[in-house]
């Protein structure tokens, strides 16, 4: 039964991935559409975004803990990867 349960959290880990990969390629569509390295954080966007995987995560059952939690670490490694790719993109402009 135990074996059967991680089978299933293993399959869920496997599609959790193939979103992130889709949600990083959304990620780098807006770095590019973005001007200005200011543009990169974007708090108010953030909030927006905690505040509905919140009320998301309580409507599924979820602890809106867990699911703030995990989204702040999330956002924070895209808004990371968002950074260098628009560091990359200015000195790319600039040659």
């Amino acid at each position: 039964m135990l074996e059967q349960i991680r089978g299933e959290i293993d399959r869920l880990d496997e599609q959790l991935v193939e979103l992130l990969a889709k949600r990083r390629m959304l990620v780098h569509a807006a770095g590019m559409a973005k001007t200005q390295l200011s543009e990169v954080d974007a708090p108010t966007r953030v909030e927006r975004v905690i505040d509905r995987v919140r009320t998301l995560a309580d409507g599924f059952g979820l602890e809106p803990r867990v699911a703030e939690a995990t989204f702040r670490a999330m956002i924070r490694e895209f808004i990371e990867v968002e950074r260098e790719l628009f560091v990359r993109k200015a000195s790319n402009s600039e040659q």
